[in-house]
């Protein structure tokens, strides 16, 4: 099966498809309420939001079509998995030098793990570690 090609998404596209992956089909303005809801302290305006949906679109992470209505929807052209894939393997190349473990220990020791979160990292390496 061949790998799924991703786009590079800036910030604000990263916002706008993730309402998306969770909620789509969606309209424009459906897209700028879902954000409202999502971003505390953020407002969005309707004509910056358009515009990031045509650069998703033109992109190829965003498909649209009209509805009987003849309103446009949007919805995700690209799977959350392989962007998210794609952009871990960016920043692992860009931050460090490729390496996961550096990463991996960087957040560990950085980050605030909940006992919950501890045990499950226990259990994914228990399953790793299986032949």
């Amino acid at each position: 099966m061949p790998k799924e090609k991703t786009p590079n998404i800036s910030d604000a596209e990263w916002d706008v498809i993730k309402v998306l992956w969770e909620r789509q089909p969606l309209t424009a303005g459906q897209v700028v309420i879902a954000l409202d809801e999502t971003r505390r302290g953020r407002r969005w305006r309707p004509r910056t939001v358009k515009t990031l949906l045509a650069r998703l679109v033109k992109k190829g992470a965003v498909r649209s079509r009209v509805d009987d209505e003849g309103r446009y929807l949007y919805q995700a052209a690209v799977s959350r998995q392989a962007v998210t894939r794609d952009e871990t393997r960016s920043f692992l190349s860009r931050v460090f030098d490729g390496a996961l473990l550096p990463a991996v220990v960087t957040f560990l020791k950085e980050g605030e793990l909940s006992r919950q979160e501890i045990q499950q990292l226990r259990e994914i390496l228990k399953q790793e570690d299986r032949p």
